[in-house]
Formats: C-alpha cells, sequence, structure tokens
C-alpha cells in the first residue's frame, strides 16, 4: 500500500473526518436551503445544521450498535434504526424550531434522509452479522 493510499484510508476510517464532513456539508446544504432568505437566516440555518449533523454522525452509530444489543429477532433489524431515526428528526426539528430557521423541511430533508438510509443499512449489516454468528 503506497503513502496515499494509507492517507486516504485514515482518512477515511477517522471519526473526526466524518463529523467534520458532517458539519460541513449538511451545514452548507441547509444555507442553501435557506437561501432565500435573509443572509444572518441562511447563515444560522447552516450552524444549527453543521452542528447537529456532526452530533447525530458521532452518535448514529454508537446508538445502532448499542441497540442492536438489546433487541433480537426482527425487532432487532427495525426497531434500532426507528428509533435513532425518530430521536434523530426530534431533535432537528426541534433545534430548527428553536433557531427560528424559515424552511425547516428543506433544511433537514437531505440530512435526515442521508441519516436514515445509513441508520438502515449499517444496522442490516449488525443485524445479518449476528444472526451469522448465532
Amino acid at each position: 500500500m503506497s503513502a496515499l493510499q494509507r492517507i486516504v484510508t485514515g482518512l477515511q476510517s477517522g471519526t473526526l473526518v466524518h463529523v467534520a464532513f458532517a458539519f460541513l456539508v449538511m451545514g452548507g446544504w441547509a444555507m442553501f436551503a435557506n437561501a432565500g432568505h435573509p443572509l444572518d437566516d441562511a447563515l444560522r440555518a447552516g450552524a444549527v445544521q453543521g452542528v447537529m449533523s456532526a452530533a447525530i454522525t458521532l452518535a448514529l452509530k454508537k446508538a445502532l450498535e448499542a441497540l442492536q444489543r438489546q433487541a433480537s429477532g426482527l425487532a432487532a433489524l427495525i426497531a434500532p434504526p426507528l428509533i435513532v431515526c425518530a430521536l434523530s428528526l426530534a431533535a432537528l426539528v426541534l433545534a430548527h424550531v428553536i433557531a427560528g430557521t424559515p424552511e425547516i423541511a428543506r433544511t433537514i430533508a437531505v440530512p435526515f434522509g442521508i441519516a436514515f438510509t445509513y441508520a438502515c443499512i449499517y444496522n442490516f449489516g449488525l443485524w445479518r452479522a449476528r444472526d451469522d454468528r448465532g
């Protein structure tokens, strides 16, 4: 493996990189989603979404793993992503309502869609790996 490949692999697996990426990309999306409003509204929406996406990125994997250990059978496949995503959605909506984000639905649609997809896929992998062992 070349030095460049080792650097790229390290960056891809680093939690800090994932959290920073979530902050920048989803915060940027929120600014875009609120671009038709005054700049301070768009900046506030971007900051709120960036912080929320970073926090959700940090917590999502660990929460799914913990919930996966608590359930069994089909419940272990369905419940963890639904619970984590319901809590994430509630936190996103609440944060944006408190911040006064003008376009809440547009702001959270993309970040929530990505988080939901990730949660379902990652949880399926955990469920399947557990099923293969048991």
